[in-house]
């Protein structure tokens, strides 16, 4: 990899033929990047950078950039020389700010190793502190600062150098100091003495000897360790898992954070904690967090000793609070966000670790965002960029229907970690709640604390309950991350997950009990709480509102009925963009048996009878949906499925029999209709358009059923606005041919109405087709002269592609995944570089025909955000998805608006 080198605090590629620059320094004194250069600094390294320009104490130190870890990828786990050669040059930076020197016994520096990539994965990644100790620097520490600091720090660094680097596991270092508490009697670490830690320190080398590891004594060989460790991490199963769970891809790699050791564990002016600006569950203008005395980082993020609030370092370290509250000010001054930031006092000393934009939950999302705009912190747009499609949906998660029903089966409290109402059977391993979730089960997953190899399970599980650990710990961070319900610090809880039980209060429940949670307020309870779903209001209204100022695209609902319209209207579509008319037919058994005998006639007065039959009850839905969108257009796609759907099966004679008596047939000539119409493949076959062409029928009485609803309405004052949606056309005389029945059939409607009535005033019937066909994509020209409309039916258009079945493509995706042939399910997420071109093509051919002409999208991509971004970037007009997803939809366009302009 060859780069020409750039000192410039901006991701583009600079010019010339100098040396790439892998290594980015950061202090008071000098910082080359800043905030703008996340995916080469990764977040917590443009962090950093940026803390140290604004004036913040932080340690000095220097980032490895994620290029350098996506050439170790590349070149088979080798990093080029020129790397090491920029790592002791920015190395000596930092010993000339601190005046000391790293490997020297009499006045040693010591640093800290940590991940960061582009986007925050807590815990993915591995981290190492106080490297740089070795048997001789940890008795020059000792004469410096102390025995038992020093070996303390010591024992912390085997502990992690040895499970990081060299793989041993942590599990059997944490084991023996368990012991050696037992024997002195003692609960916490803090409590083991200066004698008792230089036993520990012995105890731990013959893990090393045990294991058949040596420990490096070089700390420079320490430090070239350390980091390829951390570039190793990327790979990692818990860090692949992780991506691949938070759909996190593009990415080069993580970043690789040296930097100075400032230490919270001198003693009781010392102490390091994690806080939030603002509180992250409710979104309060309160800083929220926790802090430890005497303690390093890892102790309050892993959980192993339970956290003060950061209210009563007020009392305790009062100069650093102080500071502490000034810098969180500053920080949200300059960031305009909510920010999650690490520290450390070290002898009444702050030092600032790490801020980044704060992991919230959706209530704290809509809040901050809607107190910043007021409070003049930030713009509507900038605030509208703050929540994410995950807060969302959140806020659309269950809450328990009767908040007091429940309160005599609270078996425990613990501390309220990510909000949600979340009802499972009990498991404690995440193997076991992947494994029951997997058969369908729900699960809510137990631990004593969780950690990045639990994430598998942790997503599998409805919510997540640990014994032990704060509102910064691993469980709680991750679970608000993906909007999963979980309670920490639930310390009554005796969780043994040997025995697959938990005992709480003298009761003991096995694996698979069920068990409640109100992440809220931190309840566990015993037995199903009966949930329900929240409705949209109060601060998610206005910020919804903001959204839809800043979009460009319009958010409508797919709906089928009213009951589905008048849910859409709710939740903000902007209206109907897709309406099966098929879905109404099997709404109840009248209205399939008059189907179906429709579609067992033998001639066209029979059909037509039949259809004269079932027109009422489908001019009775379109009225219900027409007025439940009142003012908004409501897109009606005419019949689309293959007509043996609405048949039984031909080997289930039982219901054949039961519809011949209905229908006054023999058996047998059911069974020969069911037989003829019956097809080889389907979704290629005699459905769409087709049926429409050989029935024109159907067609006509689809049209005036709608047309007449919609007449009906404006009588009554109403302004009703219908669509026609002609399905599956791939050839321009297809919708030709439909395009002048539709038009037929609206004029007779009109002309049916009362003279000089309110409905005959004129008023516009937009009739346009789906574009779900390869074909028809590549005829958009054409097709565009006999439509006022296109609506891509990316389901389909996906389908037809690609030639995969929607219903048969996880037999083989799990493994085009894995070999990275496919990154992205392509119906979930669009298909940019195939199905993709298709819609950028048709979107330009239809619009060179007609500039004005509508383009909208109907397949379920349209509530994804990354292909809404997609869609926004071709110049669609709306968006159509399920209503539940119309919230992340309206966001999503937002989003993209605001990304369009930036560029």
């Amino acid at each position: 990899m060859t780069v020409p080198k750039s000192n410039k605090a901006s991701d583009g590629a600079p010019a010339g033929n100098e040396e790439v620059s892998y290594v980015y320094s950061f202090s008071r004194n000098e910082t080359d990047g800043d905030e703008t250069m996340k995916s080469s600094l990764g977040g917590k390294g443009a962090y950093l950078a940026q803390m140290a320009k604004i004036g913040l104490n932080v340690p000095p130190g220097f980032t490895i950039s994620t290029e350098a870890c996506e050439t170790y990828h590349q070149n088979d786990g080798q990093l080029p020389v020129v790397i090491w050669e920029q790592v002791k040059a920015a190395l000596l930076k930092v010993e000339k700010d601190m005046g000391n020197s790293f490997g020297d016994a009499s006045d040693p520096l010591l640093l800290s190793v940590r991940s960061g990539a582009a986007v925050s994965m807590p815990g993915m990644m591995d981290t190492v502190l106080n490297l740089g100790l070795n048997d001789q620097i940890v008795e020059g520490l000792a004469k410096m600062h102390g025995e038992r600091f020093a070996f303390d720090a010591y024992r912390r660094f085997l502990d992690m150098f040895a499970d990081v680097v060299l793989g041993v596991p942590h599990s059997l270092f944490e084991a023996k100091i368990s012991d050696l508490k037992q024997k002195r009697g003692v609960t916490h670490d803090v409590e083991l003495n200066e004698k008792d830690l230089r036993g520990l320190v012995e105890t731990y080398k013959g893990i090393y000897k045990e294991a058949g590891v040596s420990f490096p004594e070089d700390p420079m060989h320490q430090l070239q360790m350390a980091v390829v460790a951390v570039f190793k991490s990327w790979e990692s199963e818990r860090a692949v898992k992780y991506r691949e769970v938070s759909k996190i891809t593009g990415l080069k790699g993580t970043a690789v954070n040296v930097q100075t050791m400032v230490f919270g564990n001198m003693g009781a002016t010392s102490g390091t904690g994690v806080l939030f600006t603002r509180n992250p569950i409710s979104g309060a203008k309160e800083i929220y967090g926790e802090y430890l005395l005497d303690a390093q980082g890892e102790d309050v993020v892993a959980g192993i000793r339970t956290p003060q609030p950061f209210a009563m370092m007020k009392k305790a370290l009062p100069d650093s609070y102080n500071e502490l509250v000034k810098n969180c000010k500053i920080l949200e001054d300059h960031f305009q966000d909510m920010m999650d930031i690490e520290f450390t006092i070290q002898e009444n000393s702050l030092f600032m670790l790490q801020c980044r934009s704060g992991k919230r939950t959706g209530l704290a999302a809509v809040t901050v965002a809607v107190d910043m705009v007021s409070e003049g912190l930030a713009s509507k747009e900038r605030a509208v960029s703050t929540v994410n499609a995950c807060h969302l949906e959140q806020l659309l998660h269950p809450r328990f229907a009767d908040d007091q029903s429940y309160k005599a089966r609270v078996l425990t409290k613990g501390l309220a970690a990510s909000p949600g109402a979340a009802v499972g059977q009990i498991v404690f391993t995440a193997q076991a709640a992947e494994a029951w979730h997997n058969a369908g089960k729900q699960v809510l997953l137990l631990r004593n604390e969780t950690s990045p190899e639990d994430v598998g399970g942790m997503w599998a599980a409805e919510g997540v309950v640990t014994a032990r650990g704060g509102t910064t710990s691993h469980a709680a961070v991750v679970a608000r991350g993906w909007g999963k319900p979980c309670v920490c610090g639930a310390s009554e809880l005796q969780i043994d997950a040997a025995s697959k039980k938990a005992r709480v209060r003298g009761a003991t429940f096995e694996e698979g009990a069920w068990m409640s949670i109100d992440g809220l307020t931190g309840e566990v309870i015993e037995g199903q709480v009966e949930v329900c779903p929240p409705a949209i209001s109060g601060h998610l209204e206005t910020v919804l509102g903001w959204a839809d100022e800043a979009s460009k695209v319009r958010a409508l609902a797919n709906a089928d009925t009213p009951a589905d319209a008048v849910l859409a209207r709710s939740h903000g579509a902007r209206g109907i963009g897709l309406c099966r008319t098929e879905h109404m037919f099997f709404s109840s058994p009248q209205r399939l048996l008059l189907v179906r005998k429709m579609i067992m006639a033998h001639d066209e007065e029979a059909r037509r009878a039949a259809l004269d039959e079932l027109l009422p009850h489908q001019q009775a839905d379109f009225e219900g949906i027409l007025e439940a969108m009142d003012g908004l257009s409501v897109t009606v796609r005419l019949l689309d499925p293959p007509l043996h759907e609405f048949l039984p099966a031909e080997q289930d004679m039982e219901a054949v029999k039961v519809l011949a008596d209905a229908l006054g047939y023999d058996a047998a000539e059911v069974v020969a209709r069911i037989a003829e119409l019956g097809e080889v493949n389907p979704m290629l076959g005699f459905r769409g358009c087709r049926l429409g062409i050989k029935y024109p029928e159907i067609t006509r009485m689809q049209v005036r059923a709608l047309m007449q609803a919609a007449l009906s309405l404006r009588s009554k004052g109403k302004d009703p606005r219908p669509w026609i949606m002609v399905p599956l056309v791939g050839m321009p005389a297809e919708l030709e041919h439909q395009y002048q029945i539709i038009n037929e059939e609206k004029a007779n409607a009109v002309n049916r109405c009362p003279v000089g009535g309110e409905a005959q005033k004129p008023f516009t019937v937009p009739v346009g087709t789906m574009i779900e066909l390869p074909r028809a994509a590549l005829m958009a020209g054409e097709i565009a002269k006999f439509s006022d409309f296109f609506s891509f039916g990316t389901n389909d258009l996906t389908q037809m592609t690609y030639g995969f079945s929607r219903d048969d493509i996880n037999k083989f995706l799990p493994a085009y995944k894995k070999l990275e042939i496919i990154t992205k399910d392509p119906f979930e997420t669009i298909d940019v570089d195939g199905v993709g071109q298709l819609i950028r093509m048709a979107a330009k051919e239809g619009r060179t025909i007609k500039p004005d002409l509508d383009l909208g999208v109907c397949g379920e991509h349209g509530g994804d955000p990354a292909s809404i971004k997609f869609f926004s970037e071709v110049g669609l007009n709306k968006i159509s998805c399920s209503p539940m997803r119309v919230p992340v939809a309206r966001l999503a366009a937002a989003h993209a608006a605001i990304d369009l302009k930036k560029l």
